[in-house]
């Protein structure tokens, strides 16, 4: 069949109907080779081929769940811009078994309805936290600072890599929400581990480097290592993004017929 015969049909296909079907298909298929899916990394691309010179934004942004260990999408839905992904990533989820999974969200997506949801369903979540939640971020910023870390001795958890002149060393920090967390602890379901990631990369002879610092929460009881561990699977979303761009050109493709877009 010719590309428009093929791009015809996939414009006839009912999206959401076909979520479903995937969903189960990708959930079946890893419980075929005896698997667990222990980490959900949940995240957001616009489609950039679909982008609007007059709206000045793209038409189309997909949110995705990705399940790490497999390197598999187990479903997507469409919204139409970024700033929705609070409202989709709920619909999202219903698609989805979480049960016993730790499910990754970026800082714009960490809200409370969407943890309880996925404590609901019987899941863990692993939220980063920035700005958007005022207080919480201004906890984690007065009592997990740089000179605070530097002196910290609680759980820790390191790691260092070298590529292309570049050193990057990771140190990740956890611990139980104490008193100064207590009243937040109460507006977050489940709430169990406060996680610090702390980076320190430096290129060629710049010995002083590049330091940042990343917030997390989390409803699962996690050391450090395992905090490490699920920190670092949700840039497994972001390889997958990559190879949408670059192996399937997915970013080139116009078509908005039908249910195309």
């Amino acid at each position: 069949p010719s590309h428009d015969t093929i791009a015809r049909t996939v414009s006839m296909v009912d999206p959401d109907e076909f979520s479903v079907c995937f969903a189960q298909w990708m959930k079946e298929s890893i419980e075929h080779v005896d698997g667990r899916i222990k980490t959900i990394a949940i995240g957001g691309k616009s489609l950039r081929g679909t982008y609007d010179k007059e709206r000045k934004s793209c038409l189309v942004h997909m949110v995705s769940a990705f399940a790490v260990e497999y390197g598999v999408v187990l479903g997507q839905v469409k919204t139409e811009e970024k700033s929705n992904e609070i409202t989709t990533i709920p619909e999202l989820l219903k698609l989805l078994d979480v049960k016993d999974a730790i499910v990754t969200i970026d800082a714009m997506d960490c809200q409370v309805k969407i943890a309880q949801q996925i404590v609901d369903q019987k899941g863990d979540y692993l939220l980063t936290v920035k700005g958007n939640q005022g207080r919480l971020n201004e906890a984690f910023n007065q009592h997990f600072n740089v000179v605070t870390l530097s002196k910290y001795d609680g759980p820790s958890y390191s790691t260092e890599e070298k590529a292309h002149g570049r050193i990057e060393k990771r140190m990740y920090f956890t611990c139980e929400p104490f008193d100064e967390f207590i009243d937040l602890a109460m507006e977050w379901p489940e709430l169990k581990t406060l996680g610090i990631a702390v980076s320190h990369r430096m290129e060629g002879d710049d010995k002083a480097g590049e330091v940042s610092i990343r917030y997390y929460i989390s409803s699962a009881e996690l050391d450090a290592e395992s905090f490490a561990h699920s920190a670092r699977c949700h840039w497994g979303i972001e390889s997958m993004h990559w190879s949408l761009d670059v192996s399937m050109r997915e970013d080139e493709c116009q078509i908005l017929l039908g249910n195309g877009d």
